[in-house]
């Protein structure tokens, strides 16, 4: 029996590898809209072209979820699939998957289909597919993933630590206000993920040492022993991500740590100098 895992472009990882015997892995793709032009959050995707022409375009830029044909294409490839997306509390893309789960099963009810709402983004997918990859190739059955991949979501932590907040203000992501306040003063802010999925800005404070190191506090709070994997996306950030790696690698040094360039989707939100960190 075959099995694809798919994700949502919001992983910011674009292979899985190497990938367990009888798996492919897939993206499903989100959509940046800057003006007139529309940015498709592939790994051709130019993201520093993308972010330039945010910044360059005054108006507001918007962004669009997958669509169900495009999830139902990815399902169609094989006989069992795991699909993640990103919270369903900040994109319709897990309510796109579900539709297309339901479209498939319809005509292919032989097919088992699992999507999971990870509440999360960015490494909390990509840990999530390694996670379903190590179990199909130890032969687990499609149940077990399942189960499985639930209790790895219900588990895991993010945090953001972001320098601009125009996109996510202007998308209701996070308050106006906020926004507005953390950009005047020059702030760095430190947010993490609720329980259903949402933002809680948390942490505030003028300059990226400070928020780094509450970033190596707050894992340690976390209950973080370094046996879990680090996922650290960044935005044109390189030295913030190499400080971290230090940092985590000074408290944990088995931690095992990657460290990837934010997607399309990712950048949109964290912008320039924002940083991802998942475990």
């Amino acid at each position: 029996m075959s099995w694809i895992i798919v994700s949502d472009t919001s992983c910011d990882i674009r292979e899985l590898s190497p990938l367990s015997p009888g798996v492919q892995f897939s993206l499903v793709p989100f959509k940046i809209r800057i003006g007139e032009r529309e940015y498709v959050d592939l790994p051709t995707l130019n993201v520093p072209q993308m972010i330039q022409a945010m910044t360059d375009y005054n108006g507001a830029s918007t962004t669009a979820c997958p669509s169900p044909e495009e999830w139902a294409e990815k399902f169609l490839l094989a006989d069992k699939v795991i699909a993640m997306t990103i919270s369903s509390n900040l994109s319709g893309s897990y309510n796109a998957a579900v539709a297309a789960r339901e479209m498939v099963l319809e005509e292919h009810p032989e097919k088992q289909i699992f999507v999971l709402d990870t509440l999360s983004c960015a490494g909390a997918l990509a840990s999530a597919a390694a996670l379903a990859n190590r179990l199909i190739g130890e032969g687990a059955e499609f149940s077990r993933v399942c189960s499985e991949l639930g209790e790895f979501s219900r588990k895991g932590h993010i945090l953001f630590a972001l320098a601009s907040f125009d996109n996510l203000a202007k998308n209701g992501r996070v308050s106006k206000v906020v926004g507005f306040i953390a950009g005047r003063l020059n702030m760095r802010v430190l947010g993490r993920r609720t329980v259903d999925g949402k933002i809680d800005f948390f942490f505030k404070t003028r300059g990226e040492p400070r928020v780094l190191a509450r970033i190596l506090e707050q894992m340690d709070r976390d209950g973080f022993d370094g046996t879990t994997p680090v996922q650290i996306s960044h935005c044109d950030n390189v030295n913030a991500a190499g400080l971290l790696v230090h940092g985590i690698r000074s408290k944990w040094p088995d931690a095992a740590i990657e460290v990837v360039p934010c997607g399309g989707l990712c950048s949109f939100y964290a912008q320039e100098q924002g940083v991802i960190i998942t475990y």
